[in-house]
């Protein structure tokens, strides 16, 4: 039977480390901030406001929400990442995604200054990501490494396959996988003979925003299967990109949805914030 990696016992094991960091820095006179904003009333965006909140609260971080309406222009909120960018007590900025039509994303996310920009997203980030430099690092794939590091599973050496290459999980997963000795391969809706490419994989890690569609038919026998995506189904229960039922009895160690990736990109905004007091020291 596969090991199930448990999202929320590892997140909530990084939480309880942060936390007394938090209480050390706080001892020091140390206080850390992060502002959320968040344009208009999406109710998967308002889900995940919340849940950032709860784990400011819970891990000793002050958090500061800017509720916009749905119709804010575009200047407004520029306007206010930049108040935010000079505030001396603001750490982290977080604009959560996705945003109305009338506003570009991608001037967004380079307005945020580099040493607040917890999410990871700005240019700067990712290409410090690409050369090793510091920076922060996006939470998604980073949480990624850490429930494999902490579930025991070697990365180094091994034959790591990521399925999708988006700027936000595949590319920077690629980039943390190759960091950590693996060889890794990328693969998407071009690659020809899909399935062969993913039974090669070790450690298969996917993202493509296709509900259940890695059935065991992917998967090599014993392999590590990361599942990023999350689907509400008509009976309003969530699934992942990955068949659950079907790969559990071949592969040999699985994240479950819910429970798995997503409790630790949570975590890892906390890690982020944390480590926005040394970036911006530096």
């Amino acid at each position: 039977m596969a090991q199930k990696i448990d999202g929320k016992a590892v997140s909530a094991q990084i939480k309880d480390e942060l936390k007394e960091k938090v209480r050390e820095l706080k001892a020091a006179g140390k206080e850390i901030t992060l502002a959320v904003i968040q344009v208009g009333e999406d109710p998967a965006s308002t889900v995940y406001v919340n849940n950032k909140k709860k784990a400011c609260e819970y891990v000793g971080i002050r958090s500061l929400a800017y509720e916009l309406p749905e119709d804010t222009p575009e200047a407004e909120l520029l306007a206010l990442i930049e108040e935010l960018n000079a505030r001396k007590d603001v750490n982290g900025i977080l604009v959560q995604l996705p945003l109305p039509p009338q506003i570009d994303e991608n001037k967004v996310i380079k307005s945020i200054s580099p040493v607040k920009d917890v999410d990871g997203f700005h240019p700067w980030n990712v290409g410090a990501l690409c050369i090793g430099e510091p920076g922060f690092l996006p939470c998604t794939p980073a949480g990624i490494i850490q429930l494999l590091k902490r579930s025991g599973i070697a990365i180094e050496g091994r034959e790591c396959v990521v399925v999708g290459r988006s700027n936000i999980v595949g590319k920077p997963m690629s980039i943390l996988l190759l960091r950590e000795n693996g060889t890794v391969t990328v693969a998407h809706s071009r690659t020809k003979d899909l399935k062969a490419v993913t039974k090669r994989a070790d450690i298969l890690v996917v993202a493509v925003g296709k509900p259940r569609m890695i059935t065991r038919d992917y998967v090599k026998e014993g392999a590590a299967v990361i599942d990023v995506g999350v689907h509400r189904m008509e009976n309003n229960k969530l699934c992942g990109d990955v068949d659950y039922e079907d790969v559990e009895p071949v592969c040999g160690a699985i994240t479950p949805v819910p429970g798995g990736v997503g409790p630790m990109t949570i975590a890892m905004l906390m890690h982020n914030c944390v480590e926005s007091l040394h970036l911006q020291e530096n």
